[in-house]
């Protein structure tokens, strides 16, 4: 009896420690298929956008996955008023070619919705920040289409990402009156990449033969972007999201093509890369 108590007692301690080892496994076996997921889902959004393969408006598999896209917009100069952008949701998302031309949203425009290299406080210009909030597309089976089931649908694994594209040459300083130039030095003036012949103080660029425009980095800004991705998940239902934080980067080469969709109000801007077509710029 007694042999039998001690085989007992080491047994009740073994189960305790295998309980209590128990919720961290599978706590790292989740966050392992979370991870796995994402690696999975940004290879299919990298795609898709650097190659504009959802150009057609009749290819409609991301719609069932994507179901809202909002652009925050903060304009430059501070104080300019803004017209508000709104959150595109599953009425808009109808097919592969809005959800594509909206993640590929610059993240510098103008007034006139074309992509600029950098934000200037003498020119009205726009930052944009654009959020998109998806569904995995590589997750359980359960959960993909043609499930309807709202339930089901509102606990899938689902997930934030950033999108960013920007310029690469976006580090040339902007022309200052005030400040003086030696040769060789590269400015930013009116969207036009320019460098000094000579040292020049106050001189403007485009009205001084002390300048010279610099087309290597006006090519370099017009034909090559960074596409930045950051996940962030899982997706709460209170809007927030969990620890989960991954960015994918990737170059695209090629000019950015974009149209205004004017079939909804206030009217959409469309963005996508021409990866075989590239712009001459000064």
């Amino acid at each position: 009896m007694i042999e039998i108590a001690i085989s007992l007692a080491v047994i009740g301690i073994a189960l305790v420690a295998i309980i209590g080892v128990l919720p961290i496994g599978m706590n790292v076996q989740k966050d392992t298929r979370e991870e796995t997921v994402i690696d999975q889902d940004a290879t299919v959004f990298i795609e898709a956008i650097r190659n504009n393969s959802a150009g057609s408006t009749n290819e409609t598999d991301l719609t069932n996955y994507v179901y809202a896209i909002t652009n925050f917009q903060t304009a430059y100069p501070s104080g300019k008023a803004v017209v508000p952008t709104p959150g595109w949701g599953s009425s808009y998302l109808t097919n592969n070619a809005r959800i594509i031309g909206l993640l590929s949203t610059p993240e510098y425009t103008d007034n006139d919705g074309n992509p600029i290299p950098y934000l200037s406080s003498a020119n009205s210009s726009y930052s944009n920040h654009v959020v998109a909030y998806v569904r995995s597309i590589s997750g359980a089976a359960v959960e993909k289409p043609p499930q309807d089931n709202p339930i089901l649908q509102q606990d899938s694994f689902s997930y934030k990402i950033i999108c960013d594209n920007v310029p690469v040459a976006v580090n040339t300083p902007i022309w200052q009156a005030a400040q003086s130039y030696n040769a060789g030095n590269e400015v930013l003036y009116n969207g036009i990449f320019w460098r000094a012949t000579a040292a020049t103080a106050g001189n403007e660029p485009d009205t001084s033969s002390l300048w010279t425009t610099n087309s290597y980095a006006g090519q370099l800004t017009a034909n090559l972007h960074e596409l930045r991705l950051t996940f962030l998940w899982p997706l709460l239902p209170s809007g927030n999201t969990g620890a989960g934080r991954q960015a994918f980067r990737t170059m695209v080469g090629g000019q950015i093509t974009f149209f205004n969709d004017t079939s909804v109000t206030p009217n959409q801007w469309l963005y996508f890369f021409q990866s075989q077509s590239f712009a001459n710029a000064p």
